[in-house]
């Protein structure tokens, strides 16, 4: 299995792939190939110090789709509709929506677009035949950095085709200690996307640091 991030130079995105790249076959994309190609050996580097393997590549955003069965879409929610404007072939890919709609006024808030959440949005942008999941929305980007640390959260999935909702589950399980669950359609996004602001809320008035979702 080859998976795709696009976006994968941002924060989330280059965290993601210093975890993911130690077990799958990973391909990196940006707006610049270049930028995505420096990212992957920075990676390389952090890893190899570190004495684990990894496979990854620099790619454009476009390649990452084309060349993937999966694809995250790594990207902030201000960032989705210009960069799905300018991306194709996502025709029976998995796609994966770690995307959360909200601001930071004098707290974190939820605020999704009319849609009622990112990954109903994206569900629209998208080519029908693509396979949508919402996964990974509450960790943070400093948290998949952290490769000292074990990743023990809990991972609500939703999607509507199960058969892709399995195989990002299966994706989930692999990572640190991350512990998938299946959360039902995608019409539960809304639900799984507000749990964010919650916990970065719950961190912010508790000073707590390393705040996360389980399931027991």
């Amino acid at each position: 299995m080859k998976i795709g991030i696009v976006g994968g130079t941002g924060d989330i995105g280059e965290g993601m792939a210093m975890r993911l790249s130690t077990i799958f076959d990973l391909v990196v994309g940006s707006r610049e190939q270049d930028k995505a190609e420096a990212s992957c050996t920075m990676t390389r580097e952090t890893l190899r110090k570190r004495g684990k393997e990894c496979s990854l590549n620099g790619v454009t955003n476009q390649d990452a789709v084309d060349k993937a069965d999966v694809v995250i879409l790594a990207i902030p929610f201000a960032h989705v509709v210009p960069t799905l404007s300018t991306l194709c072939g996502f025709e029976d890919k998995i796609v994966i929506s770690p995307v959360n709609p909200m601001e930071k006024r004098d707290h974190f808030v939820f605020d999704p677009p009319p849609e009622g959440s990112a990954a109903l949005l994206i569900r629209k942008l998208l080519p029908k035949e693509a396979r949508l999941c919402c996964a990974f929305n509450t960790i943070a980007a400093n948290r998949w950095k952290s490769l000292d640390d074990e990743l023990v959260y809990s991972v609500p999935v939703c999607g509507d085709d199960e058969e892709a909702k399995k195989q990002v589950m299966g994706i989930v399980n692999q990572i640190s200690g991350l512990q998938a669950f299946n959360a039902g359609p995608l019409a539960v996004s809304p639900m799984i996307e507000s749990l964010t602001p919650l916990v970065l809320n719950i961190a912010r008035y508790n000073k707590m640091r390393d705040v996360g979702i389980q399931f027991r």
